[in-house]
This record gives structure tokens, sequence and C-alpha cells, in this order.
């Protein structure tokens, strides 16, 4: 069966060609809030019931839990309904991405997915589903869709006509406003064994920011500001990346600096952007790679391919627990499955294949994209011989004190290696502070230097 066809046509509107415009009628901006949720999903629930209505997600904080805890899981209650593995991928392949079939290939013995209910708990605050409302009838793709005007603070494209406007809609999602976190990263070889990679992290998101105004945003031109200070191991512990990504990537592509311990020296870093390596990452994911998707996306012609429904990591609060260590996350092949959950969510299709004569280790992505927080959960990644190379996942659950949805941890599969890398490990960690006051201050070239010296 067409894994696409699993929906009513009545869903599937976004199939027209792609337009340059993505305005949208008063009439159907309406329909946020009530036929869509506010920020463009469908709010009914699928035909056999398997994925529930959305019905405005988690609102407010478990019972117990207080700013600064790892965050208790709300369904603790439920069960694991049936479990995916080798012997029987083969029922469920419909809702399965190509790349997660290969890992069940690759790893027949000890990959699995426990399959829980949906839970559609996605939520943001009000303010955001408000301005979400506005940008629909007023946000723009520009400069052959490097950038966008017409929108701030929500989702430019609700109700999205191309694959451009679905993947900005995945970059400008509301992660909070202000955040610090430490998080560690561990890239095992095939055996199992690894160095824990600790690195302070600080996000100032400018588009986001309930105060922000087109006009200001037009006139900054800045989506966000980025700083990443490498504390540990030893060797590297001080290694620190300052990025400021911009709007209108034609009218200034993204900046971004790197400090040397070596040479105790800030220098630009203009190559901080597509499939240059990750920051410590040994070679097993791409810059834009980085939050499963970031950056311009200039390199690739982007199609929407429709939706489907999906079987992606959610409510992932087991994986997220402080009473995890590391150690039992990190095994040979992959991270352990027991304490990953699954559920059936609608997501969006989408294809970016590389255009005529540009260069990236990937010639195809596809892009799995849950419809309630345009988080990109999935990504199958293809080399430059049509043939699998990598499967990222990114295991969701909701900050419910902010609230926002966004992953707790990103793994990235290299296929041929048959090693892979998992970033945002943070169970034996601090949590993230949503509530940090970061000023610009904190992110200039100088204060890369201050905070780079060991």
């Amino acid at each position: 069966m067409n894994k696409l066809a699993i929906l009513p046509v009545a869903v599937m509107f976004a199939l027209s060609a792609p337009s340059a415009l993505a305005k949208v009628s008063e009439a159907d901006a309406a329909k946020l809030g009530t036929e869509l949720t506010p920020l463009g999903g469908e709010k009914a629930a699928n035909a056999d019931g398997s994925i529930p209505a959305w019905d405005g997600g988690i609102t407010k904080p478990v019972a117990g839990y207080s700013k600064g805890m790892h965050h208790p899981d709300p369904f603790t209650a439920d069960k694991i309904e049936f479990t995916i593995t080798n012997t029987n991928k083969d029922k469920y392949k419909d809702y399965l991405s190509d790349g997660q079939l290969k890992l069940f290939e690759l790893y027949p013995e000890t990959f699995k997915m426990n399959v829980y209910q949906t839970r559609r708990s996605a939520s943001v605050p009000q303010f955001v589903y408000d301005a979400t409302k506005e940008n629909a009838t007023r946000a723009e793709l520009i400069d052959g869709g490097n950038g966008i005007k017409g929108a701030s603070i929500g989702i430019p494209f609700p109700m999205p006509e191309n694959g451009l406007e679905v993947i900005w809609n995945h970059i400008l999602r509301f992660r909070g406003v202000d955040i610090k976190t430490s998080r560690s990263q561990a890239a095992p070889t095939a055996g199992g064994s690894y160095t824990l990679v600790e690195t302070a992290e600080e996000i100032r998101f400018q588009y986001s920011r309930p105060e922000m105004s087109l006009d200001k945003l037009s006139k900054d031109n800045t989506l966000f500001f980025f700083k990443q200070v490498v504390t540990q191991p030893a060797r590297l512990a001080g290694t620190a990346l300052l990025v400021k990504e911009t709007m209108d990537q034609e009218k200034l592509p993204r900046q971004a600096w790197t400090y040397n311990t070596g040479q105790r020296r800030v220098r630009k870093a203009p190559n901080v952007a597509f499939d240059t390596p990750g920051t410590v990452s040994d070679g097993l994911r791409t810059t834009d790679d980085f939050d499963m998707f970031n950056g311009s996306p200039v390199r690739y012609n982007w199609e929407l391919v429709g939706k489907q429904e999906l079987y992606i990591p959610y409510n992932d609060y087991k994986l997220h627990s402080d009473k995890l260590e590391y150690e039992q996350i990190i095994t040979p092949g992959h991270i352990n499955p027991e304490h990953v959950r699954y559920e059936k969510h609608r997501v969006w299709v989408v294809k970016a294949t590389l255009k005529d004569g540009m260069r990236h280790i990937y010639k195809a992505r596809t892009f799995y994209i849950d419809e309630d927080s345009w988080q990109v959960s999935v990504a199958d990644l293809y080399d430059n011989r049509d043939e699998l190379y990598r499967v990222a996942i990114a295991h969701g659950l909701n900050y419910y004190e902010v609230p926002t949805q966004w992953s707790t941890l990103e793994v990235f599969h290299d296929l041929q290696s048959r090693r892979y890398i998992a970033m945002g490990l943070d169970n034996e960690g601090r949590m993230y502070d949503f509530d940090a006051k970061l000023s610009e201050a904190n992110f200039t070239p100088a204060a890369l230097r201050r905070a780079g010296i060991r």
C-alpha cells in the first residue's frame, strides 16, 4: 500500500505546485484553532482512532514538578501496546521510513520499537498561537526561498503550499526565548566504547521573543544567537563556537566564529554551515544536521510529498529521566530501545534533492515532520550513489514549564560505519534553564573568547 494513501484526500491540499507566496485568506486562517490546531496540524483524529484528536496538548506542568528538575513522565500508566522487531516489521512497513526499516535490517537481534498509545502532547504559549494566525495571511518566501518576510514569533506557514515553507516552519518553530543548558554527546565505536563530550550552550531566539515586531526583525535580520563551549574532555575543553543566524540569508549569510584554545584566538568561520563536519562529531554528522536541519535551504530543491502516519519517538520522558545513567542508554549499534517510547503520529513528508551545480555529501534527504510541533522527527539521508547513508531520529517531549515540544536527544546513525552519535544527553547533568536572561552582549566574539579561555 502506498504510504501516503492512508490519509483522506481532504488533508492532502498541500500537493499543489510550489508557490512563491504563502499568504492565505482570512477565511482559511480562521480554520486555525477550529478545523486545524493553532499551528496548522489536523485537529481531528485519524480514521481508526489510533491517532486521537488534539485537545490542546499539555497545558501545565505535572504535579510535583518544579523548575530545574528533569521532567516527570505524565504518562507513567501507559503500557506497551506492541513491539516492532525485524521479524514482524513488514506488518508495519507502511508506517515506517526507509531508514527505520534499514535499522531493523542492520541490527536484527537488538533494534526494536516499543509502541505506546498516541498522546498529542505538543503545545506552545498562547502568544505563539496568536502570532501564527497573523503570520498565515502575510508571510512570504523571498530570495528564492533563502529567506522569509512578514512573519515573527509564530509558525510562518501553518498551511504550507510547498516543501520550502514546511522546512522554514521547522527552522522557526518555538523553542523558548533565552536558554542555557549543559548537554553531552557520545559517539560510540562499533563495540560500544565512547568518550563523553560535554558542552555548555546558550541560545537567544530573536525571532521568538514576545515583543518582536516585523519592523525590528526586518532591520535586525537575526533569527537567533547560539554559543557553545566544550567543557569536557580536558583535551577539547575551551573549544568554542558562536553563530548568528540570519532571517534573510541572501541579504546576509550566517555569521560564525570559533575559538581555538591552542592559538587563543577567535576566528571568523564562514565554513560552519552545510556539510562541514559538526563540532567534535567524529565525522558522524554535518553542521546542518544539528537540530535535524538548520541553516540555509539554498542548496536543495524542496518537494512537499504529502502527509502520512509514522511511528516516531514521542513523549520520551523515560529516555530523558535522571534515573538513567548514560551507560544504560549508549549501547553498541544504537541506543538502548528499552528506554524509547514510539507513537503513531501524522507527519509532513518533505524531500530535499541537491540542486545541479551544488555540493553536499547528502544528495537527497527525506524529512518526516510532526504536524503538531513542526519538529523534524526522522530524516533519511542519501549519498551520491542514491543509497541510504544516515538515519537521524529526534526523541521529543513537551518541556511543559514553557511549554514547548522539543527533542531531548538526537541520534544520527551512520549506516556505512555502523556507528552513531547521540547528541543532547542530559540525564546526569543540569536541566535546561528556559528562564535565562541573555542579552546580545553574551554573543559577541569578545564574549566567545572569554567563554573559551580555560
